[in-house]
């Protein structure tokens, strides 16, 4: 099926890496600190045991379903200058805005939320159930915004 890469070979990662799909990273959410919770940060880390690139930026849906799920739109300036290229192991992360703070009639609260990747082509087939962080959150999809994937939250870039 795929090349496997040895144990302890380093290869550099290039951008022809395949795209990263939902069996190929694992994705958990936290908590930004600060209160009241406005943020949370996702977590892709690369289980396939191959290098990915991890298209664009997570298409989130905080419905009940994933097709009736309102999609949440990006934040161009979180947008890094370059693929991420995920080798074996590695963690990419992206900042999603879920409210503008405070208590909000708009709110919901949301237990677990679906989370998609890109292909090369578009949205991929499939998504995944993530599990939000302890005790939920509370999202106004109205204020719902997501960042870029990238290797590291930014300051600035990823404040929004």
């Amino acid at each position: 099926s795929g090349t496997v890469v040895q144990a302890g070979v380093k290869k550099k990662a290039t951008a022809k890496a395949p795209a990263c799909t939902v069996n190929d990273v694992k994705i958990s959410a936290a908590k930004q600190a600060g209160l009241p919770t406005t943020h949370i940060t996702l977590t892709a880390t690369n289980i396939s045991g191959h290098a990915c690139t991890l298209l664009q930026y997570p298409l989130l849906g905080f419905g009940d379903l994933p097709q009736t799920s309102k999609d949440v739109p990006a934040v161009a300036k979180s947008k890094p200058g370059t693929p991420i290229v995920l080798n074996a192991g590695t963690p990419a992360y992206a900042a999603v805005r879920i409210n503008n703070g405070g208590v909000d009639e708009k709110n919901h609260a949301v237990s677990s939320f679906y989370v998609n990747l890109f292909a090369a082509d578009g949205p991929a087939e499939g998504s995944r159930t993530v599990a939000a962080p302890k005790g939920g959150i509370a999202v106004d999809d109205a204020a719902a915004k997501t960042g870029y994937w990238t290797y590291e939250l930014r300051n600035g870039a990823d404040e929004f």
